[in-house]
C-alpha cells in the first residue's frame, strides 16, 4: 500500500466518507423497524343478537272502505203546487216526520170541501130511496104496487148505497192529497241543502227537494281479496246472519282500532274484473261524527297464526323491501329480505322470510361497519314481549 498517497488524501475527505458510512447504516435499521411495526387489525364490531319469539298471534286483515249511510231517501212532493214554505235549515238533524215543505194548500182543499160535499148530498139521497124501498115492501103485499116497481125502489137505494161509497172515496182521496201538501221527512237522518225555494212549482213525484241520509247507524263499505275470501270460508271465519264476525275501524287521522261492529253483509259473488267480493259493516253512531262518504279502514279477525315477532330495531330499509340483518355460525351478518306483519305485544309480526333458528342483529345496527358480508362479536340476548 501506498501510504504516501493515503496521506495525502485531505482530512476532509475522510470525514466525509465516514458520515455516509453511518447514514448507511442508520438508514438500514430504521427499514428494518418499519417492516416489525405493522398496525393492528381493529376488532370486529360489537352487537347484540337474538333467536326470534314464536308465539300464536292473530291474524288481522286490514282493508280501506267508506262510509254509507244505512239509508238514502230522495225527497219529492207527492202533489203538485207552488212552494209556501220551508221549515228546515240546510244540513238539519230531522226526525222522521218533521215538516221540511209546505206546497199551497188551497187548491186541495177546495177538493176535499166539494168531496165532503158530494158525500153528504149522496148521505141524504141513500136515505130517501132506502126509506121509499122500505115503504113499497108494505105496499106490495097489499097490491097496491107491482112487484116490478118493488125491484125498482131496491134497485135504486142499492145504487145510492153504492154512490155513497164512492163519494167518501173520492173524500178520503181529496184528504190525503191535502195531506201531502205537507212535506214530512220519512226518516231520521240529516238533511241536504234545499233544490228548491219558496214560489217555484213543483210536480208531483219529479222535481227533487232535498235528500236525507240516515247516521245512527252506519254503514262501512270494503271489498275483500279472492284469497282472503276463500280462507276466510275454509277457517270458519266467514259468518252469516245471527253469527257475526267483529270489525274494527279507524279513520284516517285516528291510530286506535277503537270503533268496533259487526261484518252485517257479504255479497253473494266475486267481481269478475277486480277478483274482489264487496262486504259490509255496521256500527254505532251516536254522537253522528262518522260521516257519509268519509274512508278509513277496517281490521278483521281471521283467525290464528304462528308467526316470529322482533323488534321494530331489528328492521331496516333496502330500497322498497324491509330487511333484518343476522349473523351466521361463522360470525358474518347475512341480510334477509322480510315481510311484516302488525304489532303484537309491543312487537313486530314477521309473516315470512326469516327462521326460528336465525340470530337476529337486536342493537349495534347503527354501526355502520355492520354491513353483509362483516364480521361481528356478537353477544346473545332475549327478545322479551311487551304488555298489549
Amino acid at each position: 500500500m501506498d501510504w504516501t498517497r493515503l496521506r495525502a488524501i485531505p482530512r476532509l475527505a475522510w470525514i466525509t466518507f465516514g458520515l455516509l458510512v453511518l447514514g448507511g447504516a442508520a438508514l438500514f435499521r430504521t427499514g428494518v423497524s418499519a417492516q416489525d411495526e405493522t398496525p393492528a387489525a381493529p376488532p370486529p364490531p360489537a352487537v347484540t343478537v337474538a333467536h326470534p319469539l314464536a308465539e300464536i298471534v292473530p291474524r288481522w286483515d286490514e282493508y280501506t272502505g267508506r262510509f254509507v249511510p244505512v239509508q238514502r231517501v230522495e225527497v219529492r212532493p207527492r202533489v203538485s203546487g207552488a212552494v209556501e214554505k220551508i221549515h228546515f235549515t240546510d244540513g238539519q238533524i230531522v226526525k222522521a216526520g218533521d215538516l221540511l215543505f209546505t206546497i199551497d194548500q188551497r187548491p186541495y182543499q177546495i177538493a176535499v170541501d166539494s168531496a165532503r160535499a158530494e158525500v153528504v148530498r149522496m148521505q141524504a139521497q141513500t136515505a130517501m130511496l132506502s126509506k121509499d124501498a122500505a115503504r113499497g115492501e108494505s105496499l106490495v103485499g097489499g097490491g097496491t104496487i107491482t112487484r116490478r116497481d118493488m125491484d125498482q125502489r131496491r134497485g135504486g137505494s142499492d145504487s145510492a148505497r153504492a154512490q155513497l161509497l164512492g163519494a167518501e172515496a173520492s173524500l178520503r182521496n181529496a184528504e190525503l192529497n191535502l195531506e201531502w201538501t205537507q212535506v214530512r221527512a220519512p226518516i231520521s237522518g240529516r238533511v241536504s241543502d234545499r233544490r228548491i225555494d219558496v214560489g217555484n212549482l213543483v210536480q208531483g213525484g219529479v222535481t227533487l227537494l232535498t235528500t236525507i241520509v240516515s247516521l245512527d247507524p252506519i254503514h262501512f263499505e270494503f271489498d275483500v281479496s279472492e284469497s282472503d275470501f276463500l280462507h276466510y270460508a275454509r277457517s270458519g271465519a266467514a259468518r252469516h246472519k245471527s253469527d257475526k264476525t267483529p270489525a274494527f275501524v279507524r279513520l284516517a287521522d285516528e291510530i286506535d282500532w277503537k270503533r268496533m261492529g259487526s261484518v252485517d253483509f257479504l255479497d253473494n259473488q266475486l267481481n269478475a274484473r277486480s277478483g274482489t267480493i264487496r262486504a259490509r259493516a255496521i256500527l254505532e253512531n251516536k254522537d253522528f261524527f262518522l260521516t257519509p262518504g268519509a274512508f278509513g279502514r277496517v281490521r278483521i279477525n281471521g283467525g290464528d297464526l304462528a308467526a316470529l315477532l322482533i323488534p321494530d330495531a331489528a328492521i331496516a330499509s333496502d330500497q322498497t323491501n324491509k330487511i333484518v340483518m343476522i349473523v351466521t355460525p361463522d360470525h358474518k351478518v347475512a341480510a334477509k329480505p322480510v315481510a311484516l306483519g302488525p304489532l303484537h305485544k309491543g312487537l313486530r309480526v314477521v309473516l315470512s322470510g326469516l327462521d326460528a333458528k336465525d340470530l337476529v342483529i337486536t342493537a349495534g345496527l347503527a354501526n355502520p361497519m355492520v354491513r353483509p358480508g362483516a364480521t361481528v362479536a356478537p353477544t346473545e340476548s332475549v327478545i322479551a314481549p311487551l304488555a298489549n
